[in-house]
């Protein structure tokens, strides 16, 4: 079971990786940025893959797309000076509050 949440972590950074990418490529016009996009979801989606082989979905995907929302979002205030509004803090929380809910649900 733990190697199932190692790859769902794997799964999360790897997507994070792939978006900021998104960000860096500027509309696919710088090359290696685009590349990578596609690399990282690759091995993001093989990790995922692996991590449901226990994992129950409800859960994985939830902290997958949780955890990666609010990981990039952070990179979008840290590293590219986005706003950062009350409103975007309180969102954030309530990722992570509905991510806490549906893993003790279970």
């Amino acid at each position: 079971m733990l190697i199932s949440w190692i790859y769902l972590i794997a799964a999360i950074m790897f997507e994070v990786s792939g978006t900021t990418c998104m960000k860096l490529s500027e509309g696919f016009t710088k090359i290696v940025p685009s590349i990578l996009i596609f690399v990282f979801y690759g091995i993001c989606f093989t990790f995922l893959t692996l991590a449901l082989k226990r994992l129950e979905v409800s859960v994985a995907y939830a902290v997958w797309s949780g955890l990666g929302t609010v990981l990039i979002a952070s990179i979008g205030i840290i590293w590219f000076r986005e706003s950062f509004t009350l409103i975007k803090f309180l969102s954030i929380a309530l990722i992570i509050i509905g991510v806490i809910g549906i893993n003790s649900g279970r």
